[in-house]
């Protein structure tokens, strides 16, 4: 099936669900999840796009309290600190990086606190023994002014095992709602298996308390170990998580040749990797789709062939028409922005936009502007105006 050309796909999967019984609503939400979307011109587009600043392989950012000031990690190790109508610093006290292949500097997000106590989370990549790798998660204190630097760098988590190889590590980070709990995307570090192996917390998503102990809640917490980390299992790269205004946790990951997927994160919940996938391994073995296991969950959506997400926000402003309760996703083979509109515990692919450049990462500003940081070694970070 995962064969076929992608249009080919979507029209056999109209007329197998009409043939089924089903609605023709129905067998629109099937090609609503998997079906083609081209990308529109950016000339299309409800805004016009701002060049703001320069910056070297940029992966991560997030703004301060009151916008006008952001933080952006570098993927071989600097920690930026740039200013809208002044200078961009460089952050001092940063933690050496293991960088090659895709590891490095990775996410950095605030605490919810940061108003009182400047504590930012940052994640990045470190070299273990015999040739191994792993990201770990530390928290700071941001210390501001003409130097900004961090102070007392304390690491709360780290992926176990370190195995080899320089790739998945997707160590992304996001803070529940209320601010109690610290959720980490742990890729599976392209080894296939430990996203099943409980004794693991690759191909995870954790959930900690701020200071990185284990929340007495959690699904395994009386399993001990690493085991009691983990909300949800069977994922493959993480590069994006997302809370909505309800309170729901999003996250989308890249699939093997094919399949890239966006989930909506439940506890307990096992996503099927690499017992499933909508897509296929690289040297062209079958993984059975999940209808054909339904005990796994299934995508919210789901890209064949692959835009290679990056990057996940929620948007619930009113700038540009339409985009209220959205999730707005980057895509680095798709060169773009994908918008999808949530409805509920479903998603809809509702826009996206060709920007011919490979987008790392997506944030939103208090003021309800969209930004965005393009990859690689001249990447920029761009702001999208609203038109009218």
């Amino acid at each position: 099936m995962k064969t076929l050309p992608h249009l080919t796909l979507a029209a056999a999967m109209l007329v197998g669900a009409c043939s089924s019984g089903a609605t023709r609503s129905e067998a629109a939400a099937a090609i609503d999840a998997n079906g083609a979307q081209p990308a529109a011109p950016l000339a299309d587009a409800p805004f016009t796009v701002q060049e703001v600043a320069s910056f070297d392989e940029p992966w991560a950012m997030t703004f301060l309290p009151g916008g006008r000031q952001a933080l952006v990690t570098e993927k071989s190790g600097r920690l930026k600190l740039w200013q809208e109508g002044g200078p961009t610093l460089d952050v001092a006290g940063v933690p050496a990086v293991a960088y090659g292949g895709q590891g490095g500097f990775g996410d950095v997000i605030l605490a919810p606190d940061f108003a009182t106590s400047g504590t930012v989370y940052l994640s990045w990549v470190e070299a273990g023994d015999n040739g191994t790798f792993g990201a770990v998660v530390s928290k700071a204190k941001l210390v501001q002014g003409a130097a900004p630097r961090l102070e007392g760098l304390q690491t709360i988590w780290t992926q176990s095992p370190k195995v080899g190889g320089r790739g998945h590590f997707s160590h992304r980070l996001a803070f529940s709602p209320d601010g109690r709990y610290l959720f980490i995307g742990s890729g599976e570090r392209q080894k296939f298996d430990p996203a099943q192996d409980m004794k693991a917390n690759l191909g995870k998503i954790l959930r900690l308390n701020p200071d990185g102990s284990i929340p007495a809640d959690n699904p395994f917490a009386g399993e001990g170990g690493v085991t009691a980390q983990i909300w949800s299992l069977g994922h493959r790269n993480i590069l994006g998580l997302a809370f909505d205004g309800s309170g729901k946790l999003w996250n989308q990951e890249m699939g093997p040749r094919g399949g890239d997927e966006v989930n909506l994160v439940a506890a307990k919940s096992n996503y099927g990797y690499p017992i499933v996938s909508n897509g296929d391994h690289y040297d062209g073995r079958d993984i059975p789709d999940h209808p054909t296991r339904p005990e796994f969950a299934a995508p919210a959506l789901w890209w064949n062939p692959s835009v290679s997400p990056a990057g996940l926000a929620w948007y619930d402003g009113d700038l540009y028409p339409g985009w209220k309760n959205s999730l707005l996703m980057g895509a680095l083979s798709g060169e773009g922005l994908i918008r999808m509109a949530i409805d509920g515990d479903r998603l809809h692919k509702s826009g996206r936009w060709d920007f011919g450049k490979r987008i790392r990462e997506v944030e939103v500003r208090d003021d309800g502007t969209v930004w965005l940081l393009t990859d690689g070694s001249d990447g920029k970070l761009l702001k999208l105006v609203p038109k009218g």
